[in-house]
């Protein structure tokens, strides 16, 4: 029987909710494919400030540099939105991304077809939706220094290296490989001297993958092009704030923030830190009704991009689809009148179907 060690770290908000269900759907995976997952859970955010004074705490970034992969919920918590640099749950979170170095983020955006009627978006735009966002996710913005602050002015340092470009550019190239062989590189060249150099990057990085055809959009256009007409992106390659912003705006096109996964891999230790797009959504914490398919995905992601077991993922993936497809609806995702479910029915619904899969396998 194979054994991954994984570190779960539920955080904040909703976070703790929506990762109980994954783990439950990871265990029912266990018992199907006959995996063991040795896991332990570990505070981060501002779980990480009660438990220690540290948004990452000492312990949690042990456990995390010696697990096969990590399965992260959320962080964010309002009450320390005036808390010191450093007491803030997001840094907690930014230097969990550093540790692992986790430079490439993976965000896929594809509409159900049962969920059609859940987007704003008219049916007819949504139809064959399917593209993966490329974010980098270890620099610019969020990473740039000098950074700092008075009362009067505040500094942020946009800051990217070729290195850093061509890394996060060949694993956008290497993924539209096996899809339809686009990548769209989405920058704003026209004003900053660093996209420019991430522009000039990426089309160098271009030359060594013939079969994939690139185009070059600015951010705004992106981001227009993403509602009036998303079925023409195939792989978006970005910046890390672009990269945020955009694949956040994407979640309109599905339905909810809470139907989407992401799995962040590099070359530090362990096999990715994985963890729903969604935030910690404190009005939504403790009421039972924050939707796990975003966290449950993620799952499906952790077992194909981390652990390399494609079978189990590809049972993740369909049980979740079963679920919908028989109409099981958190308020976030239901049309008016249909009837909803809370967190843990969809989970079990879910678990369900993973294990009823493999009953169907042995009649």
């Amino acid at each position: 029987m194979k054994t991954f060690s994984i570190a779960v770290l539920p955080g904040d908000g909703i976070g703790p909710e929506v990762i109980a269900q994954a783990v439950r759907v990871l265990e029912a995976v266990g018992e199907r494919f006959e995996i063991h997952f040795r896991s332990e859970t570990f505070p981060v955010g501002a779980a990480g400030v009660a438990a220690a004074n540290d948004p990452l705490p000492a312990e949690t970034r042990a456990a995390v540099t010696g697990s096969d992969a990590v399965l992260l919920g959320a962080v964010g918590d309002p009450a320390l939105d005036g808390a010191p640099r450093e007491l803030r749950p997001e840094t907690g979170l930014l230097a969990l991304r550093k540790l692992l170095n986790v430079y490439a983020n993976l965000r896929p955006v594809a509409v159900h077809p049962a969920l059609l009627g859940s987007s704003p978006l008219k049916p007819e735009r949504l139809r064959g939706v399917d593209l993966l966002v490329v974010r980098e996710l270890t620099g610019g913005l969020y990473y740039g220094e000098p950074r700092r602050r008075s009362a009067t002015s505040a500094t942020n340092t946009l800051a990217y290296t070729t290195a850093e470009i061509e890394r996060v550019a060949r694993v956008a190239f290497e993924a539209a490989r096996g899809r339809r062989r686009l990548v769209t590189s989405v920058d704003k060249a026209n004003v900053l001297e660093v996209s420019q150099l991430w522009r000039e990057t990426v089309t160098r990085v271009a030359r060594d993958y013939p079969t994939v055809r690139l185009e070059h959009a600015y951010v705004d256009t992106a981001a227009m092009r993403l509602i009036s007409d998303p079925g023409t992106f195939d792989v978006v390659l970005t910046e890390n704030m672009f990269g945020d912003i955009l694949s956040d705006e994407a979640a309109v096109l599905v339905g909810s923030l809470g139907l989407l996964p992401s799995a962040s891999l590099g070359s530090g230790p362990g096999g990715g830190l994985f963890e729903p797009v969604h935030g910690s959504a404190p009005p939504l914490a403790g009421r039972g009704i924050a939707n796990p398919i975003g966290a449950i995905a993620t799952v499906a992601l952790l077992l194909r991009y981390g652990l390399k077991v494609t079978e189990a993922a590809d049972a993740v993936d369909a049980a979740i689809a079963g679920a919908l497809d028989a109409g099981a609806r958190t308020p976030d995702i239901a049309r008016p009148g249909e009837p909803t479910i809370g967190t843990a029915d969809m989970g079990e619904r879910i678990v369900e179907l993973v294990l009823a899969e493999a009953l169907e396998g042995l009649s």
